[in-house]
């Protein structure tokens, strides 16, 4: 399964579709901005969750507890990387809210989505 997963991220990465997925105002606001400004590595995040919890919910569930206590024990990011990029700041938002935009952070940086298949 790991070697399936690995594959298809190499593909994702290699052939990176021109479809840009819109992101909510919200989603913007709440995170990218943050970090774009950073320059926070989002599709190496993206991949490091994918490879350890392998399913979008277990995915859902590992960010919202992070993000809900943000600590370096909490994170899947090695140590080395909060020395180059700043802690994430606790965010006071709703659990529906909170729930909506890592949904959204998902679904932005889904490798399927960046697949490209021969017809």
């Amino acid at each position: 399964m790991g070697k399936i997963i690995f594959v298809l991220m190499f593909i994702g990465s290699i052939c990176q579709g021109e479809e840009k997925v819109k992101m909510s105002k919200t989603f913007e606001q709440n995170c990218m901005l943050c970090h774009t400004k950073e320059q926070i590595p989002n599709k190496l995040m993206y991949r490091r969750y994918l490879m350890k919890y392998s399913s979008n919910t277990r995915m859902k569930e590992a960010i919202f507890t992070y993000l809900k206590n943000p600590k370096k024990s909490n994170s899947i990011m090695p140590p080395p990387f909060f020395l180059k990029f700043p802690m994430c700041k606790k965010l006071e938002l709703g659990d529906d809210i909170l729930r909506a935009n890592i949904k959204e952070y998902l679904d932005y940086f889904d490798l399927k989505k960046h697949l490209i298949l021969e017809k």
